[in-house]
């Protein structure tokens, strides 16, 4: 199995437009990152894709994926779903609909902002997907692997993370309730979201983060979703315990 994350930053990416910051202006390519997104690919040379955001055409040729076989989204905000319509190229290529799983939030906000690709009446060229609603209590199968999903919140937003094998992935989450946490030990990775270094009223922020993946001590900890305000990748890379990085763009780890 192996996961590549394909994107590493906020909904605005790193560097912000207009920003000067040290962290906008570096020319390290660890402090470059688009929006987040990973790709995992199954044992059985399968593909599965966390989140599609608005990065997804790019990330896709940067990477030359010639098939998607699912789509996990955490939750329907703009910078994880926004890359939606270009799944068309893989509907052609495949000849079948997208196989897309999600929590009943993300579903209603996917219907009401994407209503042209749930017609009952679509026109040809148009995305086509097959909706599947995940509970947050029951493992689904997607792609041939057991997807558990790890509820979670984002401020107020139910969010779900997601356990493949021995990979747990949570990102755009400040609130991991004790049900979900006990899905979380014996992991190899555990993929962990972490805005900045200070507080923040809907994202885990650095400390928090550390602390959690102290408390599950995964064999490997990753930090995705990192915003310009974190600081150097290099000097943040300093401070960390030695099982624990900070993911960057096109990083593959391998199980």
């Amino acid at each position: 199995m192996k996961l590549t994350f394909l994107g590493t930053g906020t909904s605005q990416g790193v560097p912000v437009i207009t920003c000067r910051c040290p962290v906008c202006t570096s020319t390290d390519p660890a402090d470059t990152r688009l929006r987040t997104s990973a790709l995992i690919e199954t044992d059985s040379h399968c593909n599965i894709l966390i989140d599609i955001g608005p990065d997804f055409r790019q990330q896709m040729l940067t990477h030359s994926v010639p098939r998607l076989d699912a789509i996990l989204l955490t939750h329907a905000h703009r910078d994880h779903v926004a890359g939606l319509d270009d799944i068309r190229a893989y509907n052609y290529t495949q000849c079948q609909p997208m196989q897309l799983y999600c929590n009943p939030q993300a579903e209603a906000t996917l219907r009401r902002d994407y209503a042209y690709i749930f017609s009952p009446h679509p026109y040809p060229g148009l995305p086509e997907v097959v909706l599947h609603t995940v509970s947050d209590a029951a493992p689904f199968t997607a792609a041939g692997e057991t997807i558990v999903p790890i509820p979670a919140l984002h401020k107020d937003l139910p969010v779900l993370g997601f356990r493949i094998g021995t990979i747990a992935y949570i990102t755009d989450a400040n609130h991991l309730p004790e049900e979900s946490l006990a899905l979380l030990h014996d992991l190899d990775i555990l993929v962990l979201n972490a805005l900045r270094l200070q507080p923040h009223p809907s994202h885990f922020c650095l400390p928090q983060a550390l602390y959690l993946i102290g408390d599950l001590r995964p064999r490997q900890a990753y930090i995705t979703h990192i915003s310009h305000e974190m600081g150097l990748a290099r000097d943040i890379a300093r401070q960390l315990p030695a099982n624990v990085a900070l993911a960057h763009d096109g990083l593959e780890v391998n199980l």
